[in-house]
């Protein structure tokens, strides 16, 4: 059936997996609420899912992890503290997440809505040229840095 495969065979579109999927999912962890967030982002145009209406509210991040990188869910969460807890960076990491975290922890609901608007350019320029998994870190004013990224080769870390 005539445009069923649209996408390129051209050998750089083949051998990169830098791209994201065609539809962004971003996936809102429990800390980031189920509401102001998503419908702040909802109202941009994008997709969205929040950790309530998919896993139980108890569910541990190494639990829901997985399951979010085989959906190639975006997470964006408030939880700064996971790139140093060992289980759930590594579940992260495992299951090919790209995560991107609030690092001001001290924000409203409209203060951290008025945020991830703020950085989803900047969060939509990472997604298209950095290969997950990785944690990036999405600053206060709305500014997004590159954590982690394991699979990086020769110095591409930004």
């Amino acid at each position: 059936m005539a445009g069923i495969d649209s996408k390129s065979k051209r050998p750089s579109d083949l051998s990169s997996n830098s791209k994201p999927p065609e539809t962004l999912t971003f996936f809102l962890d429990r800390a980031l609420g189920k509401r102001r967030i998503a419908d702040g982002l909802r109202a941009l145009g994008l997709a969205v899912e929040v950790h309530e209406d998919h896993y139980p509210s108890d569910a541990t991040d190494v639990e829901w992890l997985s399951d979010i990188g085989k959906k190639g869910w975006v997470v964006l969460t408030k939880d700064s503290q996971i790139r140093y807890r060992a289980p759930e960076r590594q579940a992260l990491l495992n299951a090919g997440v790209a995560a991107f975290v609030l690092t001001s922890g001290n924000l409203t609901g409209d203060e951290m809505k008025q945020v991830f608007i703020t950085a989803m350019p900047r969060i939509m320029k990472l997604l298209n040229r950095q290969q997950r998994p990785f944690i990036a870190k999405v600053t206060r004013s709305g500014i997004v840095t590159l954590l982690i990224a394991p699979r990086q080769r020769r110095g591409t870390r930004r």
